[in-house]
């Protein structure tokens, strides 16, 4: 990758049994391990400043996910397994750096990531931390608390969603804010949040076009659907994995794991990216006439993001879990690069009062 690194973090290619991907590493080596999952649209770039900022007893680790950045492009996402592919390619880095236990974080799709982690491999884990995660069903296509499918299709989800002007503006390498949905727009209004402008957003926008495009890849396949808003998930690539048509049981998955460890769920108090009224989750823009035969509010509402993962997060609490909950006034989607001072604080001490010893492999 062309993209800078900062002074801190040191870039190496690792080959595990899954996958060979760049790995960002910062700190000792032998420090306690912190693992950081990106978002989609994104790489391992968009963590550097937090992992530079750890306290000293800690290593960083984040690598590049299939699909994106670094990682082997012949590499894909098999969609219909959920989370699965990266969460497997995360324990087999983990494995092959010597890591039994670890710390994780994840954003946005990484989020969902360590939902499926502290479902399947709860062992592992020393604490979990949710900067604007995903909701743990997935993206689109579900009308309440609870994950209720919207249509037995899940049409509304999954990769056919996606804007083709910004996907056009990644093949283009448009660097502009000239149209509302240029990679550099998309990421002021639905990621930053007005009126922040990251000081390395040149460098975040260069991880941005890294992703890998195509119907395998960014955006992913899809089918068409006679349910609003007439298409549903295909079977490849990140999107479409997020679909609530792959996420099967695994709220239950979660609340049944043995090992619940501490979780914080942090994120910005103005995020339109993850919210009850997501910016891009059809049933808010359907009354625009952004996609006509919008069939009204009672029938494809907005997906009630946050308040599925607070009442996930509730009955985590009464199944032997513990959760914090904090919001990040004036943040979007991604209070860790925008609001690095008020986030930094609140994941250090959380980090620290979930410190557990690590066995020696």
């Amino acid at each position: 990758m062309n993209v800078p690194i900062l002074p801190g973090i040191t870039a190496q290619t690792i080959t595990t049994d899954r996958l060979t991907t760049r790995v960002l590493f910062a700190g000792p080596q032998d420090g306690i391990p912190v693992l950081f999952i990106h978002g989609n649209f994104s790489s391992a770039t968009w963590w550097e400043e937090t992992m530079v900022k750890l306290p000293p007893q800690y290593r960083a680790i984040a690598p590049d996910q299939r699909g994106f950045g670094g990682a082997d492009p012949e590499v894909k996402v098999d969609a219909t397994l959920g989370m699965r592919d990266f969460v497997d390619d995360a324990i087999a880095l983990m494995d092959t750096l010597g890591y039994d236990k670890f710390h994780l974080a994840g954003n946005s799709l990484g989020g969902l990531v360590a939902w499926w982690m502290m479902a399947d491999a709860p062992e592992r884990l020393l604490s979990v931390t949710l900067p604007g995660a995903g909701s743990p069903y997935g993206f689109g296509g579900t009308r309440d608390a609870n994950g209720t499918p919207t249509n037995d299709d899940f049409a509304g989800s999954g990769g056919g969603l996606l804007n083709p002007v910004l996907i056009q503006g990644l093949l283009d390498g448009d660097h502009t804010a000239d149209n509302p949905f240029s990679p550099r727009t998309v990421l002021r209004l639905l990621v930053w949040g007005p009126p922040c402008i990251p000081d390395r957003e040149d460098d975040l926008l260069e991880a941005m076009f890294q992703v890998h495009i195509g119907d395998k890849d960014l955006p992913g396949d899809k089918e068409e659907s006679p349910n609003w808003p007439y298409v549903k998930p295909g079977r490849w690539g990140a999107t479409n994995a997020m679909s609530p048509k792959y996420a099967g049981n695994l709220v239950d998955r979660i609340l049944a794991a043995k090992n619940k460890v501490k979780a914080l769920w942090i994120y910005g108090a103005e995020d339109v990216a993850v919210s009850n009224s997501a910016a891009s989750d059809p049933g808010t823009w359907g009354p625009t006439d952004r996609l006509p035969g919008f069939p009204g509010a009672d029938v494809y509402p907005p997906q009630p993001m946050m308040e599925q993962i607070r009442t996930l997060l509730d009955a985590y609490n009464e199944t032997g879990g513990r959760y914090e909950e904090v919001a990040i006034e004036g943040s979007g989607h991604v209070p860790f690069i925008t609001h690095q001072d008020e986030f930094n604080k609140v994941f250090h001490e959380f980090l620290d009062g979930s410190v557990q010893s690590i066995p020696t492999s």
